[in-house]
């Protein structure tokens, strides 16, 4: 099982943006399905964004769609989520996390989760 380490997570205004990297040691990273969750306080986990094992298929949640930008290094064994035009709701802890395979399935478990990185957003 790989170790998963966000970093990135700051304070930005509204409108802002922030580049969120997670970097894995160990395991086997090319057979990995990566993604992004948070959790705001008071709130349950939430899909964020998937990227396939290749990089060539991606997935967001329609609250960041057309905002967000998930990618990949597999080189680095890295991924990394790009956040603009950032909202007061957006306001989370954000987990990296891994699955077997290399194709995105929608609704999928993940087992596999990092400490998570904070990202809050200021009105």
């Amino acid at each position: 099982q790989v170790q998963l380490v966000e970093s990135g997570g700051g304070l930005v205004q509204a409108g802002g943006s922030l580049r969120l990297s997670c970097v894995a040691s160990g395991g086997t990273w090319r057979s990995l399905v990566m993604g992004w969750f948070r959790q705001a306080p008071g709130k349950e986990r939430e899909f964020v964004a998937a990227i396939s094992w290749s990089g060539a298929s991606t997935h967001y949640a329609d609250s960041v769609k057309g905002r967000f930008t998930i990618s990949r290094d597999n080189a680095k064994n890295a991924v990394y989520l790009q956040m603009n035009n950032l909202k007061p709701e957006d306001t989370a802890l954000y987990y990296c996390a891994a699955r077997l395979g290399t194709s995105i399935i929608i609704g999928a478990e993940y087992d596999n989760f990092g400490q998570g990185t904070q990202v809050t957003v200021s009105s």
